[in-house]
């Protein structure tokens, strides 16, 4: 499943980088390439996860459509991190999504000293990222650790489940690709 992930990431990162139109410098395009790579990740094994522990895959798109509508609701870019009420705010540090985002953007954004007019009012890029998306640049590091850490958790869970022998049917083999047998 890695490598095929891994080639998808790659392919999708020299069709979209030149469009989007980034800076090129292997930093930054690393950052979107490390990203997008990880988004492609939890969100495979999320979904291969919830398909193999539901009874049926009417129920699992049903759970999944629930998940992915949390990750990208509390991801930070529907609605800002600034904006997130308090009691919800951590559920928005709990999603893959915010931390994949706010190393991608800052990684983009955050060291951009260019002036820019948003809302009316002159500010630079980074400043603008902070202020807005609440993503800060020094946050970088944990935006490198907590995806990792997320699919890592996902996959433990899957493990601890199956030999907990609460999955009928599910063999310890199966569950590293995620997969129960029926």
């Amino acid at each position: 499943m890695v490598p095929y992930l891994l080639a998808q990431s790659i392919a999708y990162v020299l069709i979209t980088y030149p469009m989007i139109g980034y800076s090129w410098n292997a930093y930054k395009v690393f950052w979107y390439f490390y990203s997008m790579f990880c988004t492609l990740l939890y969100f495979t094994y999320m979904g291969m996860m919830i398909v193999s522990f539901t009874p049926t895959f009417p129920v699992a798109a049903i759970l999944q459509s629930s998940f992915y509508t949390m990750f990208n609701l509390f991801s930070g870019f529907i609605i800002p991190q600034p904006k997130i009420p308090k009691w919800w705010l951590w559920f928005y540090y709990l999603m893959p999504t915010s931390w994949t985002l706010n190393g991608m953007l800052t990684s983009q954004y955050g060291d951009v000293e260019k002036e820019i007019t948003v809302f009316g009012e002159k500010k630079t890029f980074a400043a603008f990222v902070k202020d807005y998306f609440g993503f800060h640049h020094d946050r970088l590091q944990w935006s490198q650790i907590m995806p990792k850490s997320n699919v890592t958790l996902i996959i433990f869970i899957a493990l601890e489940l199956v030999t907990a022998k609460k999955i009928p049917g599910a063999t310890y083999t199966g569950m590293i690709y995620l997969v129960v047998s029926r």
